[in-house]
């Protein structure tokens, strides 16, 4: 353990995962499937391998009584990275996401996507604060200066599911990958303040 000595019974992550953003729609890593990618685009923020996010020792920043929620790109949940990546870190996965329904529609053809997902995770037997919440939030869009939307720059996500999170489960919290800082969080991420070193 570093010189930073919380635990936190509450961590969100919202890693980079490795997509690329194609003519066709996002994709699993460089060339998926064994096409090239042509017309790709830069996401607008670095992204990390599989294995990198994997080995980031966060069970060593979690309570032995925590809860993790990781958000992941549907491809990730489908292929079960996403519960490896949450089981690698210390946590079970649990069998409901919590689903962002987003208004309008996203790239691809069928269906297209008009949600981003939640991977809701514990570690040992903290129990949940509520049980009046159900699986699908219609939370707003973020919005940066002069009122235009941020939420496909740097995958943002509305800080109305840290409210929802804040009422659920206890501090002390922490974001992973954090791109702003919030108040009452401790936050990791190369876009906001570093309150807490990863353990080597």
């Amino acid at each position: 353990m570093t010189a930073n000595r919380v635990l936190y019974r509450t961590i969100v992550a919202d890693p980079p995962w490795p997509l690329k953003w194609t003519g066709g729609g996002l994709r699993r890593g460089p060339n998926s499937w064994g096409k090239p990618a042509f017309g790709r685009k830069d996401l607008g923020y670095e992204t990390m391998k599989l294995d990198e996010i994997e080995a980031l020792p966060v069970s060593e920043l979690a309570a032995e009584d925590a809860h993790l929620f990781l958000w992941a790109p549907d491809r990730f949940l489908v292929d079960g990275d996403a519960a490896r990546i949450a089981r690698a870190w210390g946590f079970n996965p649990g069998r409901i996401l919590l689903f962002w329904a987003k208004p309008g529609i996203g790239l691809g053809k069928f269906p297209r996507p008009q949600h981003e997902a939640v991977l809701v995770c514990k570690r040992g037997r903290l129990p949940f604060l509520r049980f009046d919440v159900g699986s699908v939030q219609e939370w707003p869009q973020p919005y940066g200066p002069a009122g235009k939307s941020i939420a496909k720059i740097g995958s943002a996500k509305p800080e109305a599911s840290l409210d929802l999170i804040e009422s659920v489960s206890p501090g002390p919290y922490l974001e992973l990958f954090a791109r702003r800082q919030r108040l009452g969080w401790d936050t990791w991420g190369n876009e906001a303040f570093h309150h807490v070193e990863m353990p080597a």
